[in-house]
């Protein structure tokens, strides 16, 4: 062997691993993206010839790749080596063996070159191997999960090892200094999720499901505290005001990250307990793709999802993500129809710089799920209302697109942006009355949201020396969003619970309506530093400034409310690197959430919600083995929490809540046939301020001490005939919670139970059966609003795939 490469850099005592798995995402990349003209040059020259590079800084995994393409030379790592290291950038023609030591600066790497001209990359060898002793070689397979970037969909593993959610910044999770839960795109498939709440349903800290079979919107607490600006599609916002919004469709996602804690340093006006990524499918350099048939009871779909070049050797790779819909859910008169379809194209016309258009058109028609007013005792799936008055239907459109440049080696500058329409038809009549010809209520609301958001990043990252990295983030963000709704309330002709016949529309009478216009636009300007210190310590400082405009506008009464906010919100956050697989952090953060002036009753309107959060966590990722196990302890409170008064006709001002708790979560994807999930909550939350003093220690309502769920999956592998047949199952499990805040009333708890086969017919046609409440359990999901909600019923659908 021929030595070669970096010479000052800092030796961790590793021993030197003999590599066997390539860059990105399969084994092969290096050869199939090696044309024969560089495979001949490489051939001729190896690593003394020259070369034309042009490789931005990056995650070293991807710098190596590029490095391989473009030299012609095979390149083979250990993916523990390079996990969490960052490449420097390269440009101009120079010996490979010079490009080669500049892309490894800094990172502790070494490589050597076989015999046959392969580099190996491989840790400075130091004690007894620097003497001359020869070590039996280490070889550990890199997972497709170590090999990826930010912004590749994760197909292989349930275990992601770095998001852009914590920090906007590329940042192992590992280096984080807060909680960040990923549910990849492998364990969506699997588990076959069919809205966000089933996604986030087997994460540490996530209460989600709360309203049960209500399937307007996605209901998730985060660490005890729900918030409708707590969701996020592609690291922009999709807050919700009022009633106007769409349920987002998770086919057309390839990831959902899960950040918890105060985010508003980074990402503004939020709730204290975290926020949700959806992050969108997006298009690959590899030509792909799938056709499907879901079906179950009064259930059908199909979709499809095809990525790849526009053409060979082309700038252009697209992606078309489309399904169609035609079911009912279990309560009678009740559907789930969808139509979606979501082109997208990225355009990448030299390295470092890269955009991405992501469009979606998104219809759905479908109902409510309706809460039983106390007293009433029937069945689950009954209806109360008017079949021809039973409508949630929305229609949305999204135009967007992400931009990336790389300025210089170490400075880029990015940009996403979104403009979204949705219309919305709600029509109900409901139940509220126990009498034997019970009163009911007629209700509706028809909305247009328009908003439009956009999002301004410049990322600086240099060595200052040897023992110091800084990465700097500056940003500049703006969120428009106009919400016009026409409401009427009214009443319906009573209805014999036990024995309901139904009038139709004509026995629908509106007494009183409202026009509204809710507009709000936020400045946010935020920069946050992380400073790497002699590769042991990571310190995270950031601090924003938002100025956020709320007005609301009754056109039917011509009134106008007008609210300006301001906040400057920080985050501090440490991260001390034990070793190269365990990292120990500790947080403080802060949140800002403004309420609207019509929510409050108050004079002057409601203060905003403010939350600090004082947070410790470890984390640690064996090299050995596809995994991921963190643990945090946080202590949370939010101020002036606004929440409905007794009889729901007012918001007020509750006080202060206090959130304390645990965390435990692991990911694994064990081995190429074994996937797992573990997650545990224990929460200790009490209302530690209130304007009725006996509530002053209760719990808050709807917030359970203890939530749980496993999942595990495995493959036994195809044997003659027989095709790969893969076996799963979950838990959760959800504690006993209280009906209010006076806790008055406690909710049991309930456990329900998932499962999954799928059988691999031929390589490219699988046969998936997936189940949900598989035991068809029955419990009341929340018994609010003077109303019980249950939780969906047993669900079994079949899929049937073709991929290529």
């Amino acid at each position: 062997m021929m030595n070669g490469g970096a010479t000052t850099m800092r030796n961790r005592g590793r021993v030197a691993l003999v590599a066997s798995a390539l860059m990105m995402t399969t084994a092969l990349v290096p050869f199939v993206l090696v044309t024969p003209a560089q495979a001949q040059q490489a051939g001729q020259n190896g690593i003394d010839g020259q070369y034309e590079f042009d490789i931005p800084a990056q995650s070293l995994t991807r710098a190596l790749a590029q490095f391989g393409v473009q030299s012609g030379l095979q390149v083979t790592v250990d993916g523990a080596l390079v996990r969490g290291l960052e490449g420097r950038a390269v440009t101009g023609t120079m010996r490979a063996d010079t490009a080669l030591e500049v892309l490894l600066g800094g990172s502790g790497l070494n490589y050597d070159v076989t015999g046959d001209g392969t580099v190996v990359i491989e840790a400075l060898q130091t004690g007894a191997a620097a003497d001359g002793e020869v070590l039996d070689p280490v070889r550990v397979e890199a997972t497709g999960v170590e090999l990826s970037g930010p912004n590749d969909a994760i197909t292989d593993s349930f275990v992601a090892n770095r998001s852009r959610t914590a920090s906007k910044t590329d940042t192992p999770v590992l280096d984080d200094s807060a909680a960040v839960s990923v549910v990849t795109q492998k364990e969506l498939e699997t588990r076959n999720v069919q809205d966000v709440q089933q996604a986030v349903a087997y994460t540490a800290g996530v209460q989600a499901g709360e309203y049960g079979s209500d399937v307007r919107y996605d209901y998730v607490r985060l660490r005890g505290f729900y918030s409708s600006l707590s969701t996020y599609r592609d690291g922009l916002s999709s807050r919700t005001y009022n009633f106007t919004t769409a349920r987002q469709e998770p086919y057309g996602l390839q990831q959902v990250d899960i950040l918890k804690g105060s985010t508003s340093s980074l990402f503004g006006m939020n709730g204290p307990g975290g926020l949700v990524n959806l992050v969108t499918k997006r298009p690959e350099d590899e030509a792909s793709g799938e056709v499907f048939t879901t079906f179950g009871e009064n259930h059908l779909r199909g979709g499809g999802d095809v990525t790849g070049p526009v053409a060979e050797d082309s700038n252009w790779t697209y992606r078309l993500t489309g399904l169609w819909q035609d079911a009912e859910r279990a309560q009678d008169y009740s559907q789930d129809d969808r139509i979606y379809i979501a082109p997208a194209f990225t355009y990448a016309p030299k390295a470092g710089t890269e955009l991405t258009l992501l469009t979606s058109y998104s219809n759905r028609e479908s109902n409510l799920g309706y809460g039983f007013p106390t007293g009433i005792e029937t069945s689950r799936d009954a209806f109360f209302g008017e079949p021809d008055f039973n409508n949630f239907d929305t229609e949305e459109t999204n135009l967007g697109y992400a931009l990336s440049h790389q300025i210089t080696d170490k400075l880029e500058f990015r940009q996403n942006a979104r403009y979204t329409h949705v219309d919305l038809d709600y029509e109900t009549v409901y139940l509220n009355d126990t009498t034997p010809l019970g009163n009911r209520s007629a209700f509706a609301i028809y909305g247009e949201l328009d908003r439009f958001a956009v999002d301004n990043q410049m990322e600086y990252d240099t060595a200052v020396n040897d023992n110091l990295d800084s990465k700097t983030l500056v940003g500049i963000d703006f969120n428009r969003d106009q919400n016009r709704e026409k409401r009427f309330d009214g009443t319906a002709s009573p209805i014999d619970p036990y024995n309901p016949v139904y009038c139709g529309t004509s026995c629908i009478n509106f007494s009183s309506s409202s026009d509204t216009e809710i507009t709000q636009s936020s400045y946010g300007l935020y920069a946050q530093e992380q400073l790497t210190i002699a590769d042991d310590w990571i310190a995270t400082v950031g601090g924003r400034f938002d100025y956020v405009q709320s007005d609301v506008d009754t056109i039917s009464s011509g009134t106008v409310e007008e609210r300006d906010d301001h906040k400057f919100t920080s985050r501090l956050g440490l991260t001390y690197k034990a070793t190269d697989e365990v990292s120990v952090y500790g947080n403080y953060s802060e949140s800002f959430q403004p309420v609207y002036s019509s929510t409050s009753s108050l004079p002057g309107g409601a203060k905003p919600q403010e939350g600090t959060q004082y947070e410790v966590g470890l984390k640690y990722q064996p090299a050995g083995m596809d995994a991921m196990f963190t643990a945090a302890l946080f202590d949370l409170t939010q101020e002036n929490v606004s929440q409905w008064n007794a009889d729901y006709s007012a918001h007020r001002q509750v006080g202060e809540i206090n959130s304390r708790g645990v965390e435990l979560e692991g990911k694994m994807s064990l081995d190429d046939r074994t996937n797992m999930t573990l997650a545990y909550t224990y929460l200790d939350a009490e209302i530690k301020e209130d304007v009725i003093t006996t509530n002053i220690g209760n719990r808050p309502e709807m917030v359970p001490e203890h939530t749980a769920s496993a999942w595990l999956d495995h493959t036994i592998p195809e044997h003659g005939a027989f095709g790969d047949l893969t076996f799963g199952g979950g838990l959760r499990f959800v504690g006993s919670r209280y009906n209010n805040n006076a806790n008055a009333s406690l909710l049991g708890s309930h456990t329900v139970v998932d499962a999954m086969v799928n059988y691999m017919v031929t390589d490219n046609v699988s046969v998936a059966i997936n189940a949900t409440n598989l035991f068809d359990r029955e419990y009341v999901s929340s018994n609010t609003f003077g109303s019980r909600f249950y939780g969906d019923g047993r669900t079994v659908l079949a899929t049937l795939k073709y991929s290529w």
